[in-house]
């Protein structure tokens, strides 16, 4: 489905490699994972739309795409459209909370609204999955993902990307990542 860019550099978690700002400094990129789902209008091409419209922001690099797979809604509205997921490596010298705001804007860019149900049908969802190997919660924003270990259309193409899970907590059997 999707072509992942060519990278001699490993997939994992962490400061990758670093950037110049404005000023000059250097500033660490980190890695981080982002979930691709769409289940309204013509999932496969906003799914391509959305990443290419990430590796077009000039402090996000796409280092991996794993296939599309489709998969059935989960979560409090099952009565929807069958979703298309799959993951996408980055490399970004932008904070968490920063790439998700960069992701959030994606969506809305797509037509995403958040009107209706949690967990209803949607244009374009992206959620930010990893960073590096930090563990955040804050209002609006939890890294590792809080679901990350049910979801085996998440966990799937994270392997597919080469992300291997640094300790427990990352599978339905763990219980959520600690």
């Amino acid at each position: 489905m999707f072509a992942a860019p060519h990278t001699d550099r490993p997939a994992r978690a962490g400061a990758a490699t670093s950037r110049a700002d404005a000023t000059g400094a250097m500033i660490p990129a980190m890695r981080a994972y982002v979930g691709l789902g769409a289940n309204l209008g013509d999932r496969e091409r906003t799914l391509r739309a959305a990443v290419e419209a990430l590796a077009a922001h000039p402090q996000i690099e796409v280092v991996g795409v794993s296939s599309l797979r489709e998969t059935e809604p989960v979560g409090p509205v099952t009565d929807q459209p069958p979703f298309l997921n799959g993951a996408v490596a980055l490399e970004t010298s932008l904070s968490a909370r920063e790439l998700l705001s960069v992701l959030l804007q994606t969506e809305a860019d797509f037509g995403r609204t958040r009107e209706g149900p949690t967990g209803g049908p949607r244009t374009l969802d992206l959620d930010l999955l990893l960073y590096a190997e930090t563990s955040i919660d804050e209002p609006g924003l939890q890294v590792p993902h809080p679901r990350l270990h049910e979801r085996a259309f998440v966990l799937e193409p994270l392997r597919e990307l080469g992300w291997t899970p640094l300790g427990r907590g990352y599978t339905a059997r763990d219980g959520p990542p600690r």
